[in-house]
């Protein structure tokens, strides 16, 4: 009976001992499957992270990137209104330019009309002196025009004896003539200046060459206010003694041409304001004719 017992025991015992191999073998082998796919979702994890890791990787490149692009992206916006602001500015600049341009040609073109309106009056006063005072191949009478100045010269020898500031009947004559022209011009003043040569004047009750020219200026003077009607306030006598001579004063020839009466014409500065102020109103310039 017990060896019985023991070899049912044995049996039962070598029974199990074999169900258990077979099911380790089977765990072996569930175990290695699943260690393979372990193994296999380890690469593939890796093979991820790496992937990752090179897509986080140009992600923040590209977010530099992007962040670079919208900084430059900015900054050339803000140039560019910059740049539009400086545009604007540059064509109101050009604008204010071409209006300050415009204003400065239209005065011009004002002045230039008022210049030769005055040049056109002078030149009939011109004219109408030459036609007074007849032959003007005389030594003894220059009329000229200089810088918008009519200047009618009279020689020494035709108005005064020698040293004296008397006017001669003569010259009484050719001052009339010039009287007539000059009463008939009201809107000019003149000035009557008195010139020596640079001899001594050392005779009678005059001190000097001062005296003496200045002398001769204001005996025209009221030989053309007393004896022709020629409004004095519109006349000025002046000495210029030897100080502002036509040729040097080194022969005799050079000191009789330089003792000369010289009557200076000239518009009138309030006249000559009122050219350029008629000058402004011209249509043909931009003025309103009124």
């Amino acid at each position: 009976m017990k060896k019985i017992f023991l070899g049912t025991l044995a049996m039962t015992i070598l029974l199990s001992s074999c169900v258990s191999q077979k099911k380790y073998a089977d765990l072996e082998a569930k175990h290695k499957e699943t260690q393979d796919l372990l193994n296999s979702a380890t690469v593939k994890l890796n093979d991820c992270l790496e992937e990752k890791a090179t897509a986080d990787s140009r992600l923040k490149t590209l977010e530099d990137q992007n962040a670079f692009l919208k900084a430059n992206n900015q900054e050339l916006i803000n140039n560019m209104g910059n740049l539009t602001t400086l545009t604007t500015k540059g064509a109101e600049n050009l604008e204010k330019s071409l209006e300050s341009l415009q204003e400065k040609d239209l005065t011009i073109r004002k002045l230039q009309n008022a210049v030769t309106r005055r040049d056109s009056v002078n030149l009939a006063l011109v004219q109408s002196l030459k036609g007074v005072l007849g032959n003007l191949d005389d030594d003894d009478i220059e009329i000229s025009v200089e810088k918008g100045v009519v200047f009618v010269s009279i020689s020494d020898k035709l108005l005064f004896r020698s040293g004296s500031y008397n006017v001669t009947n003569a010259a009484k004559e050719v001052l009339g003539k010039v009287a007539k022209v000059v009463n008939n011009k009201p809107d000019f003043e003149f000035m009557v200046e008195g010139h020596t040569d640079n001899v001594p004047y050392r005779s009678g009750v005059l001190l000097d060459n001062w005296d003496l020219s200045a002398k001769r200026a204001t005996s025209v003077v009221r030989i053309l206010q007393d004896d022709f009607g020629v409004d004095p306030a519109r006349m000025t006598a002046a000495g210029r003694s030897y100080y502002v001579p036509l040729v040097d004063n080194d022969t005799s020839a050079n000191r009789a041409k330089n003792r000369r009466t010289r009557i200076v014409v000239l518009p009138k500065i309030d006249q000559f304001y009122n050219m350029i102020e008629e000058g402004m109103k011209d249509p043909a310039i931009g003025g309103t004719g009124k």
